[in-house]
């Protein structure tokens, strides 16, 4: 039932008036994705770790009744009974909170990074349910009137065998084409549907939410950038190798770091001693962390670090060799989808519907079987899905494109 519902809402949405356009839904997205303020809030968690790992650790407050007698626990005529203050303080060795401080800043910056990323990303994400919705929208048109087509198809066939001029096998076929066009039409309307669904999704709405009609640019005009431009573009201004790149920066303080933590922490510590029967005393204390097991700790440690430094160093290689390979594959994507709706719209379709009119004149005098009549329907179809189809993934392309370049990647011819 819910699912029945769904596909009435989206279906009969996407033959309404209204028009959801790719600017609102874009900023609707920004503005109550889940993800994406999932990632904000991440940023900023992280931003409030910074001077923490910098701050010196806390003092350490003793409060103590020593050398109490245990047969009388009340009695202060010993002289070494006391009610003793303590306060101990552990300063770590100079460029330890320095190191751990820059750390934590480049984490930070580097959840920054990906909170900007993951903005970009949902913009391509919402590209991609808008024009697969926006897509199978005008699928649906062609669909609904080539099952128009084929039924007139199917009455002139019917027509012709029942006054004897036709044959049981047309009128048979012109039949099985109108239920094969009818369950083309209810496949797409449920691809419709799944891109709606997605498209609500992304945007923070309820499934249900109605999915109005979409817009579809019919871009044959505009240029690319170069391929160059673009690599250049994405490789300085990409935020997830800003991120990458602050991660890496991130291990390296973190390593500097763990070299250090060999090196012995200082605790000072101060002392009141206050007798009751007797003059009060003081005490001062210093002590040092002795590296005794440094083999299973601070060297392990270090070589840890090494190992993450080494990582996010890979890790920043690889995001910048599949970077540029994405932008070279997304442009070829796009300019292909480019020249074939170019090709399509001015040649492909004009000749494909000439030649379904030739042979529906033709057919009805008996010069065309009906088989060739619907083959050539049929292609008319396909052709002008396809072209559809191409529109969509070009704007999908470019989506994806302007999501790793961050800026428009078109240019006036």
């Amino acid at each position: 039932m819910l699912r029945q519902t769904l596909f009435a809402l989206v279906l009969g949405a996407s033959q309404g008036p209204d028009t959801l356009r790719l600017a609102d839904a874009l900023q609707l997205a920004r503005r109550a994705n889940p993800m994406l303020a999932a990632a904000r809030a991440e940023a900023v968690a992280a931003a409030a770790r910074i001077g923490p790992a910098g701050a010196l650790p806390d003092p350490e407050l003793q409060l103590g009744l020593m050398n109490r007698m245990a047969g009388d626990f009340g009695s202060t005529a010993d002289p070494m009974t006391m009610n003793q203050l303590q306060v101990m303080q552990m300063l770590p060795w100079p460029g330890k909170l320095g190191h751990a401080r820059a750390a934590a800043r480049h984490a930070a910056a580097a959840q920054g990074a990906s909170a900007a990323e993951q903005e970009r990303m949902l913009a391509a994400r919402v590209r991609m349910a808008y024009y697969d919705a926006a897509y199978a929208d005008r699928a649906l048109a062609v669909l609904r009137r080539t099952l128009e087509l084929l039924r007139n198809f199917r009455d002139v066939a019917t027509q012709m065998y029942a006054t004897g001029a036709g044959v049981q096998q047309d009128a048979l076929r012109a039949q099985v084409e109108v239920a094969r066009m009818s369950e083309e039409l209810t496949r797409t309307a449920q691809e419709r549907l799944a891109a709606a669904v997605r498209l609500n999704a992304l945007l923070g709405r309820p499934a249900t939410d109605t999915v109005a009609a979409l817009e579809l640019p019919d871009s044959t005009t505009a240029a690319l950038a170069s391929r160059d431009s673009l690599i250049a573009w994405a490789l300085a201004g990409r935020p997830a190798l800003d991120a990458g790149r602050e991660r890496l920066a991130a291990a390296d303080a973190s390593f500097a770091g763990a070299r250090l933590e060999i090196l012995p922490d200082l605790r000072l510590g101060f002392a009141y001693q206050q007798r009751p029967a007797f003059p009060a005393m003081v005490s001062v204390m210093v002590g040092v962390d002795v590296p005794l097991f440094a083999g299973a700790r601070q060297l392990a440690a270090r070589r840890e670090m090494a190992a993450l430094r080494d990582m996010s160093a890979a890790e920043l290689a690889d995001l910048r060799n599949e970077t540029t390979a994405q932008v070279v594959e997304l442009r070829a994507r796009a300019e292909q989808d480019q020249n074939l709706t170019r090709l399509y719209r001015s040649s492909v379709l004009p000749q494909a519907r000439a030649a379904v009119d030739a042979a529906l004149a033709g057919y009805r005098v008996g010069r065309v079987s009906f088989m060739q009549l619907v083959d050539n329907e049929m292609t008319v179809n396909r052709y002008e899905t396809e072209r559809y189809r191409l529109a969509a993934d070009h704007q999908q392309a470019l989506g994806e494109l302007e999501a790793l370049v961050g800026r428009a990647v078109e240019v006036s011819p």
